[in-house]
């Protein structure tokens, strides 16, 4: 293609991105500030337990997961979710109850009052918001499904996704398949009847039907090999400093340990945090700066626990659980990880991943975190009916976890298309555009391959 392209990130957005545009024959380069690639991916070993300090697992929604696992080579490290996982506990009134995942199990259930359930028959019947571009998750679902469905149901979900707030999240920019199934079919229960068809026509899976995946050695895995395969071309403990704009092109410039080097390129593509891109973009635009600087990261801290086997009491049959903001707890949930992937530890012993703060529990940020932590594990063990102390304990402080597409989230990505649009040969790209999943990130590097393919196809780039 004879144009070289800049990424600025090494987390999945970034690489995937990388692996797409070096298949196609461009010329690439990805600086990345931390030692190890992976971003948010991070899976460590440690006195023989596995865990995953960021993402845990990924969904299978498109093929291009597929694809890369074929072409990396990574067939004999995936690993799908053992079938125990599927089941998916809430706690209700100190009682986990199983996420009921068909109707006979639905009508079954403790989780919904009897006047809840009744209240689903009404949905088919509620027309369209007005106002759907600046409405919450939770205006939306209390108005299509009722109070009750909200709090024990979309609200751990909202926890257990985004580390975020129902009352705070845009339902257009955070949920946009949920709120495209009110505005194309006029409901949820017509809607996804309809747009299973579709999505079957597409390839796709819903995040619901798709096979949950990992890897023998933890998440980080695909983004350490997708980087092996791109060679010298990632570059880290590279600190970008700033991004130039030159006569044709742009000039890069980062810090390698003590010397300043710079870098030229025909496109940059920044995949980083917004917070970091708006470090990066100084000067370049106020407006662009502002919008990046608006995007709303909540501080979460990731609990991993290892514990005898014979000590728990709880059956370990599922993936986890999600706790309702309305059961009053310090944590917003547990993922019971040695159940769901194999190689998280030993035989003899159980391992689990709690997450704490969030939106819910923002002021975690300036808390100690060691009493955080007793507090957070005392609940823990009632609720599991442990008898004995943990035998491993480890945890991951992220002061700024997960990007929030809260009420309003639509002025930033329309700034964002406007700003690549006035500054050709510029991208924005990563978790706050377009989905925060690993499939999610995985699929929109295919979208931001396609813009770069068109802008070279035109006059722009000549």
């Amino acid at each position: 293609m004879n144009k070289n392209i800049v990424i600025l990130g090494a987390g999945i957005s970034g690489l995937t991105t990388a692996y797409l545009l070096n298949k196609a024959g461009y010329g690439v380069t990805v600086l990345e500030k931390n030692k190890e690639v992976g971003g948010s991916m991070e899976s460590v070993f440690e006195n023989g337990y596995m865990f995953d300090r960021g993402p845990n697992s990924g969904l299978e929604t498109t093929p291009l997961i597929g694809q890369l696992v074929d072409e990396l080579g990574l067939h004999d490290q995936l690993c799908y979710a053992n079938k125990e996982g599927n089941k998916r506990y809430i706690l209700r009134n100190n009682q986990l109850h199983p996420l009921p995942m068909n109707p006979p199990a639905f009508l079954k259930t403790k989780l919904f009052s009897g006047k809840a359930k009744l209240r689903l028959l009404v949905e088919p019947l509620i027309g369209r918001s007005n106002d759907g571009y600046y409405q919450s998750i939770s205006d939306f679902v209390k108005r299509r499904l009722g109070r009750e469905f909200l709090d024990y149901a979309i609200n751990p979900f909202v926890a257990g996704v985004y580390a975020g707030n129902p009352e705070e999240l845009s339902v257009k920019s955070a949920f946009p398949k949920l709120y495209a199934l009110e505005e194309k079919y006029g409901g949820l229960i017509i809607g996804t009847i309809k747009s299973i068809k579709e999505r079957k026509q597409r390839a796709e899976k819903s995040k619901q039907s798709a096979k949950m995946f990992s890897f023998v050695n933890g998440m980080q895995t695909l983004p350490r090999r997708i980087a092996d395969s791109l060679g010298g071309k990632v570059i880290t403990s590279a600190q970008v400093s700033s991004i130039e704009k030159m006569n044709t092109g742009f000039t890069v410039t980062y810090k390698k340990e003590n010397n300043i080097e710079q870098i030229g390129s025909d496109i940059v593509l920044s995949t980083i945090p917004a917070y970091a891109a708006a470090e990066v973009f100084n000067g370049w635009d106020d407006e662009l700066t502002k919008h990046l600087s608006q995007i709303y990261y909540p501080p979460v801290l990731v609990l991993y626990v290892g514990y005898n086997k014979h000590a728990i009491k709880q059956p370990l049959d599922g993936f986890g659980f999600l706790i309702p903001s309305k059961e009053k707890k310090s944590y917003l949930g547990a993922i019971w990880s040695s159940v769901i992937f194999p190689n998280r530890t030993e035989n003899g012993k159980a391992t689990f991943t709690l997450f704490v703060g969030g939106s819910r529990s923002p002021e975690i940020a300036d808390a100690d975190k060691e009493t955080v932590i007793k507090k957070v594990l005392g609940e823990f063990e009632s609720q599991m009916e442990i008898s004995e102390k943990p035998v491993y304990t480890s945890y991951r402080f992220w002061a700024r976890a997960i990007p929030q597409y809260n009420i309003g989230y639509i002025e930033h990505e329309n700034y964002f298309d406007e700003f690549e649009k006035k500054n050709p040969g510029i991208f924005l790209g990563g978790n706050y555009r377009g989905g925060i999943s690993v499939g999610d990130c995985i699929k929109n590097s295919e979208f931001i391959v396609n813009k770069i393919n068109t802008l070279c196809d035109s006059a722009a780039l000549r």
